[in-house]
């Protein structure tokens, strides 16, 4: 892997960041910018390849470097006055849980590599605003839109609850904790509890339910599997409970149908609550869950 890696960032870091530091949103095959709008997500996901690359690389002080050029620049452009980042720019509203959980996702990648006491106020804070803002306390379920005050926006918006997101809050909460040596067991087990007791039907977990964990969207896409995949091993093997393997198995059982294709090494991406799936491309952004969910399986089995 590690010339495409290298090839990649090349390719990546040449026609991506833009004059401010931030990273553009699309640029076509032969590098001119598509889409000159930048957002906290994207954001999130460069800092994580800096650090996933660095791991496999070890450049020195280049992708460090990298890396803290754009953290200055998410928090010159994108950090609110209070708690948290805005969405985008230009497209600060609706604030979303989403981009925070995988710049949590990131910090927490960071952390062991370097500038660990920055990287850490950071993913503290974004637990602290999950735990406060994002987790409902009285159901225990995580949202995903709000408003400038991180209320949860009026109308539907506002109540929708993903299951998928329950699982992978459920184990960012986890590796965060072990991470900090704080404990958020009780949070991470309600998020995991709730996307198992209410977000699986037909042995998948599906894309959305309402606040009242009514059925919002019934479809059912691969990534949400290999995120309840991940949650359910971590915490087979943080709690040591027979009920997070058996968990393990149902998701990976999931999970399976999803690669059961013509084309090995390919997937789909979309099953409807008819039991069929959706014919089409397969969509590339889902290997990044693919890979993280056998690397979690593998990392729970070698523990266990």
């Amino acid at each position: 892997a590690r010339q495409l890696v290298i090839e990649g960032l090349k390719h990546f870091l040449a026609h991506y960041r833009r004059a401010d530091g931030l990273f553009r949103t699309l640029v076509a095959a032969d590098g001119t910018a598509l889409d000159e709008r930048a957002f906290l997500y994207d954001q999130a996901f460069v800092l994580l390849a800096l650090a996933e690359s660095e791991r496999l690389l070890h450049s020195g002080a280049e992708l460090l470097d990298a890396a803290r050029a754009l953290r200055a620049a998410i928090y010159r452009h994108l950090k609110r006055s209070g708690r948290g980042f805005s969405s985008g720019v230009p497209d600060a509203l609706p604030l979303l849980s989403n981009p925070h959980m995988h710049l949590l996702e990131a910090t927490l990648s960071w952390m062991p590599v370097g500038d660990e006491a920055v990287w850490r106020a950071l993913a503290d804070e974004i637990v602290e605003l999950a735990l406060d803002r994002f987790i409902d306390p009285g159901s225990g379920a995580l949202r995903e839109h709000f408003d400038e005050h991180w209320i949860p926006l009026a109308g539907t918006a506002g109540r929708i609850v993903e299951p998928g997101h329950q699982f992978e809050w459920a184990w960012l909460l986890l590796c965060w904790s072990s991470a900090a040596g704080a404990g958020v067991s009780h949070a991470a087990a309600r998020l995991a509890q709730i996307g198992a007791t209410h977000g699986i039907r037909n042995g998948v977990a599906i894309n959305a339910l309402l606040d009242d964990f009514s059925v919002y969207d019934a479809e059912a896409r691969l990534w949400p599997q290999t995120e309840r995949l991940k949650a359910a091993v971590l915490m087979a093997t943080t709690t040591r409970e027979a009920r997070y393997w058996s968990m393990a198995v149902q998701a990976a059982q999931g999970l399976r149908r999803y690669l059961a294709t013509d084309v090995p090494g390919l997937w789909y991406d979309r099953l409807k609550p008819d039991g069929q799936f959706v014919q089409q491309s397969a969509p590339a952004s889902s290997f990044y869950h693919i890979v993280c969910a056998i690397a979690e399986l593998g990392a729970a089995l070698k523990r266990a």
